[in-house]
């Protein structure tokens, strides 16, 4: 039987309670021009109203979630049904699984249009997704920094800069230990689209 050697990630830091795996070139620049172009113009964007804290804003994004297999998906308040799974996310999920053995049966993408649309700090700890989800991150666009924190540790912070056809894991215990933002910038920058894949169960 032989061994699958798996790709070495650009970046897999030491943190408690969490894995971390970061591939900054995880799809050639080709792949990634052409699923941003394709994701941009073909997915159907849209912006809800989330209660956070007893309010209701529109969030500062727009979404799309896509399941094969889902009926719904509930977040800060907010029922989604998705839309089916493309051939461009089929394709992007099964890149994916040649580095990780999760089984994802989602993805929720975001749309940050500029650098006034952000994403505050949380953990996709939803109880549809499970005790520790997995999560994959895949970007495309306009690089973004990606800010983390320990919940109980407060030397434990970092930023670092999600590029153009990267690939983040946040693995193990993070979603329950660790939470994460992108930040508003006021840097003049283009669009970035994110595509988070889960498992809901």
């Amino acid at each position: 039987m032989h061994m699958i050697s798996l790709p070495t990630p650009d970046w897999e830091p030491k943190l408690p309670d969490a894995r971390l795996r970061y591939y900054q070139n995880f799809l050639s620049a080709d792949q990634a021009d052409g699923h941003y172009e394709t994701l941009f113009k073909n997915i159907p964007w849209q912006q809800d109203n989330v209660k956070v804290f007893g309010k209701v804003y529109a969030q500062p994004r727009l979404t799309s979630l896509h399941s094969n297999t889902l009926s719904t998906y509930t977040y800060s308040g907010l029922t989604l049904r998705p839309q089916p799974m493309t051939k461009v996310l089929l394709d992007i999920l099964h890149k994916i699984q040649t580095v990780c053995d999760h089984d994802f049966n989602c993805v929720l993408l975001n749309l940050y249009r500029d650098g006034s649309d952000s994403n505050g700090w949380h953990a996709d700890n939803e109880k549809e997704l499970g005790k520790h989800p997995q999560i994959a991150s895949c970007s495309f666009g306009s690089t973004r920094f990606f800010h983390f924190k320990h919940r109980n540790i407060s030397k434990q912070r970092y930023k670092m800069e999600l590029h153009h056809g990267s690939l983040l894991l946040m693995e193990g215990a993070m979603q329950e230990h660790w939470v994460h933002q992108i930040p508003k910038t006021k840097k003049p920058i283009k669009p970035r689209l994110n595509l988070t894949f889960r498992k809901i169960i």
